[in-house]
């Protein structure tokens, strides 16, 4: 049982920068691969970014690609989602994810993940 839990969502004006956070309760590095979803109101949640288990091998969503950033530190148990060049397309609520024994060719599904924390909710707007 892997617990999720996300912080640093906020109202940002475009082209502005975020930072979220997503503390989990155990270490995952060698054993969950971890994913950045998004949902807006109506919409099917989407794909942003997934880094592998045990390397720093990463994928992104064609949408975000150089802008958004995704990482871990280890030794806290943190995985982020660096978020730049914000534009309001980008507004939704933020899940972190986390799954083991993912392939290539499930990194963008939502239902290959095991675990979800509760989401935090990301605002572009003037």
């Amino acid at each position: 049982q892997v617990q999720l839990s996300e912080s640093g969502g906020g109202l940002v004006q475009p082209g502005g920068s975020l930072r979220l956070s997503c503390a989990t309760s155990t270490r995952t590095y060698s054993t969950y691969s971890m994913g950045w979803f998004r949902q807006s109101p109506g919409k099917e949640r989407e794909f942003v970014a997934h880094l592998r288990r045990g390397s720093s091998t990463t994928y992104y969503a064609d949408s975000v690609k150089g802008r958004f950033t995704i990482s871990r530190d280890n030794a806290k148990n943190m995985v982020y989602l660096q978020m730049n060049s914000l534009k309001p397309e980008d507004t939704a609520r933020y899940y972190c994810a986390a799954g083991g024994g993912l392939i290539t060719s499930d990194v963008r599904k939502p239902g290959r993940y095991d675990y979800w924390g509760q989401g935090t909710q990301v605002t572009v707007s003037l």
